[in-house]
């Protein structure tokens, strides 16, 4: 089993479907395709395992075992009834089915999620005696679907609970962002190793955590589980080589230039509970302070932060304040900076005052958001008013 290829599927957020496919690369994948909010690819278990262990940017890693057409619930039974589930995880593990669909022309997908947990649990009986129990909580091993048009494509999930739950943020605020958006949003701003970093609005602090993670090449699945260790193909040999080794590649926790600060106290403990439980107390700079007071840690770098955008009225008058002083700041202070806003609230690129060089589509889950590049060179970002009217003369 260890030399063959295997069909696999990495979802990650939908924006970061090339950095992915450049990681999987990396890692060694084979026939590495981007799909629509993930990467199709193959490889052998040791590419699954790494890609486990050390991708930052995909939420999962999925075994895909059967793709079949489809045109009743009757043949999505069958297709997986003939699936050998008993070679591969035992009867007295738990289970969990998911199924997503598009433009599937079956009317319930409940229903055709019960005919698959029917299919498994039969097949189970048939060569068993025994059949596994349900937990839709915390299953041993959860089994994804996914329907199109005509398609019905299985998978078993590889990875267990999510890859972006590093196992290392112990408290949160609200809607805190997910750990391997952050990395893709450091690829995607072009930070490395090095690069004095600063998030002014660290929160919790998981740009930080990220930032960290990358530059001690720390092996973001290091302190996690896995599903994959509860099949039966699990090879415990060549998983524990490959984590010595990861940990062997590891740098010593020194100092690095990652900087964040934060208005509130509370998030600032949070941060600081994170930091310390990861072991990166020496690694991270942290310090309460306001945002619109805080100067350069150096003369270049990039900011990276995630802003709050105004749900409420009150909320909504304040950025409309907030905004346009934070976009002065920018110009005044981090002059040889790159700054990149990610956020929600479609107000911020208007407010800021700030032309961004390039705003990027992202979804942090379901919330559709932008990351706006702003190159704070010097002489600002406002666009001149003769440029404006010389476009406006030319649209005419």
């Amino acid at each position: 089993m260890k030399d063959k290829l295997l069909q696999f599927f990495a979802p990650c957020p939908r924006g970061l479907e090339s950095v992915l496919a450049t990681e999987l690369m990396q890692l060694g994948a084979d026939l590495v395709q981007p799909q629509h909010g993930g990467v199709q690819f193959k490889g052998n278990w040791s590419i699954c395992y790494r890609a486990n262990l050390e991708s930052r940017i995909a939420s999962r890693i999925l075994w895909q075992i059967a793709s079949q057409p489809y045109h009743s619930e009757d043949d999505i039974y069958n297709t997986a009834r003939k699936l050998p589930w008993h070679e591969w995880f035992d009867p007295n593990l738990t289970i969990r089915v998911n199924l997503a669909a598009i433009k599937c022309p079956l009317r319930s997908l409940d229903f055709v999620t019960l005919k698959i947990k029917d299919a498994v649990c039969d097949k189970f009986r048939e060569k068993t005696g025994k059949r596994p129990n349900i937990d839709t909580v915390q299953p041993d091993i959860r089994i994804h679907g996914f329907l199109d048009t005509k398609k019905f494509t299985c998978y078993l999930d590889t990875s267990g609970e999510a890859l972006f739950k590093r196992g290392l943020r112990k408290t949160a605020g609200e809607a805190p962002l997910r750990e391997n958006l952050a990395a893709g949003i450091l690829h995607l701003a072009g930070w490395k190793p090095g690069t004095p970093l600063l998030d002014p609005m660290c929160g919790s602090g998981t740009f930080l955590l990220e930032a960290a993670q990358i530059a001690l090449n720390i092996a973001p699945g290091l302190q996690r589980d896995f599903a994959f260790t509860k099949f039966k193909q699990f090879d415990h040999v060549l998983w524990n080589q490959l984590r010595d080794l990861s940990i062997a590649s590891q740098l010593p926790a020194t100092p690095q230039p990652i900087y964040g600060s934060d208005l509130y106290g509370d998030a600032l403990t949070d941060a600081k509970t994170n930091v310390s439980a990861a072991g990166l107390t020496d690694v991270i700079n942290l310090k309460q302070a306001n945002i619109l007071e805080v100067s350069a840690p150096s003369t270049s770098g990039i900011l990276v932060t995630n802003p709050p955008y105004g749900v409420r009225i009150g909320e909504q008058e304040m950025l409309t304040n907030f905004y346009p002083k934070l976009g002065d700041l920018l110009k005044k202070n981090f002059s040889g900076w790159n700054a990149y806003l990610f956020t929600a609230d479609t107000a911020l690129p208007k407010l800021i005052r700030l032309s961004a060089s390039r705003r990027t589509p992202l979804f942090n889950g379901a919330l559709e958001c932008r990351l706006l590049e702003y190159k704070m060179i010097s002489g600002g970002m406002r666009k001149k008013k003769t440029s404006d009217t010389s476009a406006e003369v030319n649209a005419t």
